[in-house]
C-alpha cells in the first residue's frame, strides 16, 4: 500500500535506540515508514510540500546555534497504558530546541498544541498495554543506559531534507 504523506516531524535521530525500537513491539507506524528511532522535537511539521529551501536553511540555522548534548536514555516510562517509552536525561536541552523552532515557526506546536506540556520521549511501543512493572512507569531494561549524543536534526520524510543539521 502506497500512503501518501502528508504530515512533516522534526525529529533527534537516535541510532543507539534502533534496536529497543524494533524489538518494543507494538505498532509503530514510524519504523514502518522508515523514520529511524528518534526523539520528537515537532511533530506535526509543515506539509512536505510546503518545505521548500528556504524552510531547510531556516532549520539548518537553528540547529547550529544550539549545543551539541550528550545525554543518556536511563529508564522506560509510560504515557498511560499503551505508550512505552524512554525518557532522555537531561531533558532541558530537548525542550529548548523545542521552543527555540517553535519560535520560528510558530505555526506549527508540537502534537498540534494538545498538550500544555511537551515530554521529550523517545518511543518504542505505541498500542502495546502494560504488561508487568519491567515496563511501567521508571521500569529499567536489561540494555539501559544507553549513552548517547544529539548530533543531528532530521526532517521526516526523508525526501524533504533527511538530515538538516549535524555535528
Amino acid at each position: 500500500m502506497i500512503r501518501h504523506v502528508t504530515e512533516s516531524a522534526l525529529i533527534v535521530p537516535v541510532p543507539a535506540a534502533e534496536q529497543l525500537v524494533a524489538r518494543g513491539g507494538g505498532n509503530l507506524i514510524g519504523s514502518a515508514m522508515g523514520i529511524p528511532a528518534h526523539i520528537t522535537l515537532v511533530y506535526p511539521f509543515a506539509a512536505p510540500e510546503a518545505i521548500d529551501a528556504g524552510a531547510v536553511s531556516r532549520l539548518r540555522a537553528l540547529f547550529r546555534r544550539a549545543e551539541r548534548v550528550a545525554y543518556s536514555l536511563v529508564e522506560t516510562r509510560r504515557f498511560g497504558d499503551q505508550v512505552l517509552y524512554l525518557a532522555p536525561s537531561p531533558d532541558e536541552p530537548f525542550r529548548l530546541l523545542t521552543k527555540i523552532i517553535m519560535a520560528e515557526f510558530p505555526d506549527y506546536p508540537p502534537y498540534g498544541g494538545a498538550f500544555s506540556e511537551v515530554i521529550p520521549h523517545l518511543t518504542i511501543a505505541d498500542g502495546a498495554p502494560a504488561r508487568g512493572d519491567r515496563h511501567g512507569r521508571g521500569g529499567r531494561h536489561a540494555r539501559l543506559p544507553l549513552r548517547c549524543s544529539a548530533a543531528e536534526l532530521g526532517l521526516w520524510p526523508a525526501g524533504r531534507g533527511g538530515v538538516v543539521g549535524g555535528r
